[in-house]
């Protein structure tokens, strides 16, 4: 991982944010052949899901919304990650993230166990196994002066409300596996404050005044700007179910501990549709979908064996969803979260038309029905796309008897498609041939711009360093083109970058090669 972040801003791909003022933690800025790169799956992404489709609607919605849209859609009340501080240096962490979820898993099943087992024997007396006799104590001290049947019902109570408390890595059991199993990665105690939750939302004023009335937040999501335009691709443009909103935009996530490079920060980038149908037909419109994103995967060049499909457990899904996909790519730093699909029912629709008292129902002219229809939502976080890209892509090697470094990426996403060189920098007549040719294939449309001029230092130097960024192809004017050698007049030499072989190509085919 060291080795590709720096590659990243040797190479000019990603630089860490407000660097020269020592930087800010989940801030990164994204350079030149970052740019490139981003928009060239962004670009892959916009034509496979909108584009290619007649049922798809672009949106670019506003960064800061009325605060009412997220105290409808349940971000003011629920939008949190579980955070912990160390009692010994305070420093704070993400529960999910700091302890063993295997075995933070076996505790919590075993703990619901036990404890049920205990309250349908009406054992109230021993409501956890000895080895938490800590808790036990916290509980008897609470409820010593209570009526033994008022006892009996209310720790019945907390008991399930512990577990639950537990199971989103809060409360005194959450609290109790960290005190026991987890050392604090700064200082190495276990001296652990109670964990809770911790809105993530950045929260700000709009105007003049600091009040109730101008707070608004960063959108820390791209979905709600669709369902508060659902109304208005209605009005506009009478689409008939099946049809998708899409949005490509920036969201904003206030992390408490942001970490593994571009993988987890603070301002990030989403690609995301809302597809609303009826809702007897999800299952049908859920599968499609989750082949479509199958397909967008090879189309950037993930290897497939790398992503993973796994079933959302129902305790693990958002509340909104009935059923929840994730794709997990084997990052370095292990499997974890690349994409998201999800069957939002008819939540998100029904909250904002609860929260406006505006209707944001459908009427079918076939049935004569009116209903709020329910939502598909395939979601792709770029900044993970192209981190999943970049590591999949680094490749280390050995050519020519040298060790070597290059991005090993698909000619759909590298940020050139291919570089020319001038055999020699100081020769008139191979530069301005060598500028004939990178002009002719720079103004193909089908590269787009995406051509490299490169004459800076000897050829294996160049060579070096556009197999580092992940050029696919060089080609290098010579004193054959220019008819040194006969046969090979108006000739290139064509090096490909996996191998390093190298071909004659005759200029006038020059593009069909490189397609």
């Amino acid at each position: 991982m060291e080795q590709l972040i720096s590659l990243c801003k040797r190479r000019g791909f990603i630089y860490q944010g407000s660097e020269i003022y020592g930087g800010l933690a989940g801030t990164w800025d994204y350079g030149p052949l970052g740019v490139a790169l981003k928009k060239n799956i962004e670009n892959l992404w916009w034509k496979r899901f909108v584009l290619d489709r007649e049922d798809m609607y672009g949106v670019d919605a506003a960064l800061l919304m009325n605060q009412e849209v997220w105290k409808s859609s349940g971000h003011v009340a629920g939008f949190s990650d579980p955070l912990v501080e160390c009692k010994v240096c305070n420093k704070r962490y993400r529960v999910d993230n700091i302890v063993d979820q295997e075995k933070y898993s076996e505790y919590l099943n075993l703990l619901f166990k036990l404890n049920r087992e205990k309250l349908d024997q009406g054992d109230h007396a021993r409501i956890i196994d000895k080895n938490i006799k800590e808790i036990e104590n916290e509980f008897k001290k609470v409820f010593v002066k209570k009526r033994i049947a008022e006892l009996n019902l209310d720790l019945q109570s907390m008991i399930l409300n512990e577990v639950l408390e537990a199971r989103k890595y809060i409360g005194t059991w959450a609290q109790y596996f960290l005190n026991n199993s987890v050392k604090c990665q700064s200082c190495g105690e276990q001296k652990w404050g109670m964990p809770r939750q911790f809105n993530m939302m950045f929260k700000t004023n709009v105007g003049i005044t600091e009040d109730e009335k101008s707070i608004s937040y960063l959108r820390p999501e791209t979905a709600q700007g669709m369902f508060v335009n659902f109304k208005n691709i209605l009005d506009s443009f009478h689409p008939k179910l099946p049809f998708g909103m899409a949005q490509i935009g920036k969201a904003f996530r206030n992390e408490i501990a942001p970490r593994d490079f571009i993988f987890r920060v603070r301002e990030l980038e989403q690609m995301e549709i809302e597809y609303f149908v009826k809702p007897e037909t999800w299952e049908e419109h859920f599968e499609l979908f989750r082949k479509d994103m199958w397909s967008f995967v090879s189309d950037i060049g993930l290897p497939e064996a790398k992503v993973h499909e796994l079933e959302v457990a129902p305790e693990d899904r958002a509340h909104y969803s009935k059923r929840t996909i994730d794709f997990e790519f084997d990052f370095p730093f292990g499997k974890k979260e690349l994409y998201g699909l999800a069957y939002r029912t008819d939540y998100d629709l029904k909250q904002h038309s609860e929260g406006s008292k505006v209707d944001l129902s459908y009427f079918d002219e076939e049935t004569k029905s009116r209903f709020i229809p329910h939502c598909i939502e395939p979601s792709f976080g770029i900044g993970r796309t192209l981190l999943a890209v970049l590591s999949s892509a680094y490749t280390e090697d050995e050519l020519g008897g040298e060790k070597r470094t290059y991005l090993k990426l698909s000619p759909k996403v590298a940020p050139f498609v291919a570089a020319v060189f001038p055999l020699l920098k100081n020769k008139p007549e191979l530069v301005v041939k060598a500028r004939e040719v990178f002009d002719v294939l720079r103004k193909n449309p089908a590269f787009s711009g995406r051509i490299a001029f490169d004459d800076n230092g000897n050829i294996g130097k160049r060579y070096r360093r556009q197999d580092e960024i992940g050029t696919p192809f060089c080609i290098t004017i010579d004193f054959d083109t220019l008819g040194e050698n006969p046969e090979h007049k108006d000739t290139v030499t064509l090096r490909y970058r996996d191998t390093g072989e190298q071909v004659r190509v005759a200029i006038a085919e020059l593009a069909a090669k490189l397609v």
